[in-house]
């Protein structure tokens, strides 16, 4: 809800004293009194560079809505691709683990047949340590290391949700739409999970102008 009314000043500001008006915020974010009245969005570096750089297109006037979508999409894709890197690195690994754990195994059972002269009750010992290689190996795969890298992946995939957000509003009003509606198409995008109603982000933009 904070990007949401972020937007919507921004974009409010832009349409009742023109888009020149926001290159003071858009260079400085810093310093804006706009952005200063959202600090949840100031800590999250990314998605303050992202603003910044398409709205200081927008003012720069060269402004081509599908160019800059497409623009968008090659940033965001590029944004996922960086972050996904950790969780397919760890899902290559839990897909290795099985594998280490059967090598393990015939390594353990290689040395319990080089012991062959050993009494049954030793034999079975060493067996029994052969065969929890592959125990070991399977559990970690696919008990710890692979539902992670699921996580990992699925975190990244909400925390893009926050720039497809952007990108929307900011085209939307490129296309010419009110901010409110502008912002009513970006929250649109967002995960049921994480989306709020119209009546709540509307209350929390009266109420951040409020304050």
């Amino acid at each position: 809800m904070d990007l949401l009314a972020l937007l919507y000043e921004l974009l409010a500001k832009a349409r009742k004293e023109g888009m020149m008006k926001l290159e003071s915020d858009v260079e400085d974010p810093t310093s804006s009194e706009i952005f200063q009245r959202y600090p949840s969005i100031m800590a999250h570096e990314g998605i303050t560079i992202f603003l910044c750089d398409y709205l200081r297109l927008v003012i720069s006037g060269n402004t081509d809505a599908h160019e800059i979508e497409a623009l968008m999409d090659h940033e965001i894709e590029t944004l996922r691709h960086e972050a996904a890197v950790p969780g397919h690195s760890l899902s290559r690994v839990g897909d290795a683990l099985p594998a280490l754990g059967i090598v393990a195994a015939v390594m353990g059972v290689v040395h319990a047949l080089g012991s062959a002269n050993l009494p049954p009750s030793e034999m079975g010992a060493l067996i029994a340590h052969a065969m929890v290689g592959t125990f070991l190996g399977v559990l970690l795969a696919y008990g710890f290391v692979s539902p992670l890298a699921s996580l990992i992946e699925q975190k990244v995939e909400e925390g893009m949700k926050i720039y497809q957000c952007a990108k929307v509003t900011l085209l939307a009003s490129l296309n010419g739409y009110a901010p409110q509606l502008a912002v009513e198409f970006g929250r649109k995008v967002l995960f049921s999970t994480e989306r709020p109603s119209f009546t709540e982000l509307d209350d929390h933009v009266r109420e951040v102008k409020a304050r």
